[in-house]
């Protein structure tokens, strides 16, 4: 399984559904078909691993969809007495562009003048994340009601957004 890149992070989401046992690989599956059903075009799926911790720390599975230079890495497992999901949307930038980001002053300038942000970038993110979203939390949804828990809140179900324009 391939280790997960770099990414600069746009937004995240996440909860704790207590009282919910599914495997992880069951979830991932059934985030996949409801991804399918969203036709969400350019889209390529994977397993991506990342690190808990340190270098010597175990490694927690995640399930990747990317889109162009968009990342989605969705988290789904047991904890406690529940089973938590959580997901992170950021940009893969090339390995050009990650080494030109660390060289001091020279990377933000070319950064600012070559690849500026603007509201294609934004809105391009912002469509892959709500189709995206949606389908995880129709997943949720679809397993709190067998599972008779409880709905998630209005306000769980939002995700924390980056502020774009303060960059």
């Amino acid at each position: 399984m391939p280790k997960a890149p770099a990414t600069m992070v746009i937004s995240h989401w996440n909860t704790l559904i207590e009282g919910l046992a599914v495997s992880p690989k069951d979830f991932f599956a059934s985030v996949e078909r409801a991804i399918e059903t969203k036709l969400v075009p350019d889209t390529r799926r994977s397993r991506v691993d990342w690190k808990e911790g340190g270098i010597l720390s175990a490694k927690r599975e995640y399930l990747r969809v990317l889109r162009k230079k968009h990342a989605f890495d969705i988290c789904g497992a047991p904890f406690g007495n529940g089973f938590f999901i959580s997901w992170w949307l950021g940009e893969l930038p090339s390995v050009f562009w990650q080494f030109m980001l660390m060289i001091p002053f020279v990377g933000p300038i070319m950064e600012k003048w070559f690849r500026p942000t603007t509201y294609y970038n934004v809105d391009t993110a912002i469509m892959f994340q709500s189709l995206v979203h949606s389908a995880v939390l129709e997943v949720v949804d679809s397993l709190t009601h067998t599972n008779g828990l409880k709905a998630l809140s209005e306000a769980d179900r939002k995700p924390k957004m980056r502020d774009f324009f303060n960059l």
